[in-house]
């Protein structure tokens, strides 16, 4: 139903969809009715079924934006979307499999495509597809962005390191207690 919005917020918008069960004919018609029932015209929709994985990578060229599927995240699917410079709309919730593509989104600097709730996902979904200035700039800076923030071994692991140092001092203090 949201991701029908999305597309019906969206004129000439199409939705591709990509999994392996799509190459089954009646899993395919099982999701052209259920986006039919939400008024997505089917030739709006494009189910494509799995691939190698070089071929997975090189076919989120024919994408635009990603939308998160929730309650679980995309998790490696959404930080394949964004080294390949593909912007990702998320819905994080209060359960930790929901929050990881915010969590890349945050390291990203890039909250704003984190929605509060499902019309905010809407319309941020929407802004962006119509802002195609906005859009261009975040595919061109994704990649470097992500080497820079979730590539550096070095600050990952003295992250790591603080945050164990913190656990360290939290256990101890409550030894001595």
């Amino acid at each position: 139903a949201l991701w029908s919005a999305v597309v019906r917020a969206v004129p000439d918008s199409r939705l591709i969809m990509k999994w392996k069960s799509l190459a089954d004919e009646a899993e395919r018609q099982r999701f052209t009715r259920a986006f039919a029932a939400h008024g997505v015209d089917p030739a709006r929709l494009e189910l494509r079924p799995g691939s190698p994985h070089r071929e997975s990578l090189a076919q989120y060229g024919d994408f635009d934006i990603a939308l998160d599927p929730f309650p679980f995240c995309g998790g490696m699917t959404s930080c394949e979307a964004l080294w390949m410079g593909v912007p990702i709309v998320t819905l994080p919730r209060v359960r930790p499999v929901s929050r990881q593509t915010v969590a890349f989104l945050a390291e990203l600097d890039a909250t704003d495509l984190a929605a509060t709730d499902e019309q905010h996902y809407v319309a941020i979904a929407a802004a962006l597809a119509a802002d195609t200035d906005r859009l261009g700039a975040l595919r061109a800076s994704l990649r470097p962005r992500m080497a820079a923030a979730l590539c550096d071994g070095p600050r990952f692991t003295r992250g790591l390191e603080a945050t164990y140092r913190t656990l360290w001092r939290r256990w101890c203090e409550s030894q001595c207690r």
